[in-house]
């Protein structure tokens, strides 16, 4: 089951003199992570590293350290903690004590690791779209039953006979949300996929 981040997050931590500040949020876009990452980074910090997923896509950066000791690391964290549309930006400013490569992983994943351990999740829920139509009248229930089944009204269309909706319903709603619109207007509303 993916979850993303309720809010902005952050964890710190100081290993071997060099300072870790691992900040983390929800995203929609590549832009928003992109925008986060510039918003986040400190150009005085020594490295600033970063890893986002949004479904299949993903993107991560090792800014300056040795290849693949820093934003894989993130993304792996990412991954580990089930989360979606994420971004994570971890800033270290250098101690002066070299950590090595197994160090730099094990620090840059560590922090992003317990920033999502931490931070307030919330489930997220796969919906399939579908199509209803209905009465004037019946509108204010239909969309009354489909936030009951976590479900959202994405379209509606006004037309000469009623209102056609385009709705996002979880898989396992589906079923139960079909036999109340279907009681609530004697069998006439049908969800279409």
């Amino acid at each position: 089951m993916p979850f993303t981040l309720a809010g902005f997050c952050e964890y710190r931590e100081e290993i071997r003199k060099s300072r870790f500040i691992t900040v983390a949020a929800h995203i929609t876009s590549p832009a928003d992570a992109q925008a986060f990452i510039e918003q986040h980074s400190d150009l005085n910090a020594t490295h600033n590293c970063w890893a986002w997923k949004l479904g299949d896509q993903y993107r991560s950066n090792d800014d300056g350290e040795p290849g693949g000791t820093a934003g894989r690391p993130i993304l792996a964290a990412i991954e580990a903690q089930a989360c979606d549309q994420v971004v994570v930006l971890v800033i270290r400013w250098y101690g002066g004590i070299q950590l090595g490569t197994g160090g730099l992983a094990r620090a840059y994943g560590g922090g992003a690791n317990k920033c999502l351990q931490n931070a307030d999740k919330i489930e997220l829920i796969s919906r399939v779209a579908l199509r209803c139509t209905c009465g004037f009248a019946e509108l204010p229930l239909v969309k009354l039953r489909v936030a009951e089944c976590g479900g959202l009204v994405n379209e509606e269309s006004f037309t000469a006979n009623g209102v056609d909706m385009q709705l996002a319903v979880g898989e396992a709603q589906i079923e139960t949300l079909q036999k109340q619109l279907a009681d609530l207007s004697r069998g006439r509303i049908l969800l279409e996929r």
